[in-house]
């Protein structure tokens, strides 16, 4: 089959390319690096023309008030350009838990996006995932200060970019799935113990500080970022750090 990967050249995206076409695919990479813009709409008609799937994992520059005007615009341009030509299954990546925490910019544009697939003209897959491994490091810098870092005690059930690409390229490959797939890692932590578990294998010698009000995750209530019922994902935290 062929796909058109929008966002193709990022951390998930990258990998979604290779392992399609690993499998025998022919998966094309698209961004604004490639003359692809998902706002203003250039490129996008030429970028899903003759492809059987889109997958669209493009992101919000920001995580503010601003990130849902992005999400409804590239959902619309895309959603046209892929009716246009003639997609047959649409594809995206969301989060798990994400209509969970309403007071979050970030999530409420990510439920719109996911909306505004579910009442487009094409068939669609959902893949939410947990939080990426790779992103810890991003998040315990929001909250640095000095010798310490601040903390919720959030619990968070990280996952392997590797794992959610593979995902996403098995949910591509197949029939759409008119609902969601969610994915997560193998361990539940609270992200306090996650902050210093990742600084001691580090040997970085600040302390985290468990701060229930602190950073983003600061306002998640609950257990909603984890799902012990989801697909979970073959790689653990510490294989991953090491």
């Amino acid at each position: 089959m062929k796909f058109a990967v929008i966002g193709g050249t990022g951390l998930i995206g990258s990998q979604v390319v290779a392992q399609l076409n690993a499998a025998g695919h022919e998966a094309v990479p698209h961004a604004l690096s490639t003359g692809v813009d998902v706002i203003s709409g250039q490129g996008l008609d030429d970028a899903v023309a003759g492809a059987d799937v889109v997958v669209n994992l493009t992101n919000s520059p920001t995580f503010d008030e601003a990130s849902p005007a992005f999400f409804r615009t590239s959902m619309e341009n895309l959603l046209a350009a892929a009716k246009k030509g003639g997609v047959r299954h649409f594809v995206i990546l969301s989060i798990v838990g994400v209509d969970q925490v309403p007071e979050l910019d970030y999530y409420r544009a990510k439920v719109l996006q996911e909306d505004i697939l579910k009442a487009g003209p094409i068939p669609y897959s959902i893949v939410r995932a947990t939080q990426f491994m790779e992103f810890i490091d991003a998040v315990m810098s929001w909250t640095a200060d000095g010798d310490t870092v601040r903390l919720p005690a959030t619990p968070i059930q990280p996952i392997a970019s590797k794992d959610v690409a593979r995902a996403v390229a098995e949910v591509a490959a197949g029939a759409p799935l008119q609902g969601v797939h969610n994915i997560a890692g193998p361990e539940i932590f609270a992200l306090d113990e996650l902050g210093r578990i990742t600084l001691a294998h580090h040997a970085d010698g600040r302390t985290v500080v468990t701060d229930p009000a602190a950073g983003m995750f600061g306002t998640v209530k609950g257990d909603v970022l984890t799902d012990e019922d989801a697909h979970l994902a073959p790689t653990r935290y510490a294989d991953w750090l090491s």
